[in-house]
């Protein structure tokens, strides 16, 4: 990878609830926007190998929409993720049990639109709501 980005988060539940939340279809609609003027309204995931996914991101009031979409190239179960964005970027998700909880690990190309701190700070957003939705939940 290339002058990759990295995000961290620190989630205090057990690593079956993060994966299963990171996962399944009907949590990534609950966490995987940005902001409170953004949702998810659909997402699917084959999570396995040659698998592939689609999130629907939109902004609430209609104005903007995009599919967030890729194929998965590796799946360790409670340990990692990696997928190559349908614009061709990789991604590699780590997932690490500790005492305090899971550490997720985010790393990824960047794309040449916007500014690599427009893309850290997007994807951080993401990450930390999922998070919150992660710990709210119980």
């Amino acid at each position: 990878m290339k002058n990759p980005i990295i995000v961290k988060t620190m989630i205090r539940a057990p690593m079956a609830k993060v994966w299963e939340y990171w996962n399944k279809p009907e949590h990534v609609t609950g966490w995987a926007f940005a902001s409170d003027d953004w949702e998810a309204p659909a997402a699917e995931n084959d999570l396995r190998v040659g698998g592939k996914f689609k999130t629907v991101m939109a902004a609430k009031d209609k104005s903007e929409k995009f599919d967030f979409t890729g194929t998965y190239t590796a799946v360790k179960e409670h340990s990692l993720i990696e997928y190559d964005l349908d614009d061709g970027r990789h991604v590699r998700v780590e997932f690490a049990g500790l005492p305090e909880g899971v550490r997720i690990t985010e790393i990824f190309e960047p794309e040449h639109e916007n500014t690599e701190d427009i893309q850290r700070s997007g994807w951080q957003a993401i990450l930390d709501n999922f998070k919150k939705y992660v710990e709210s939940k119980s």
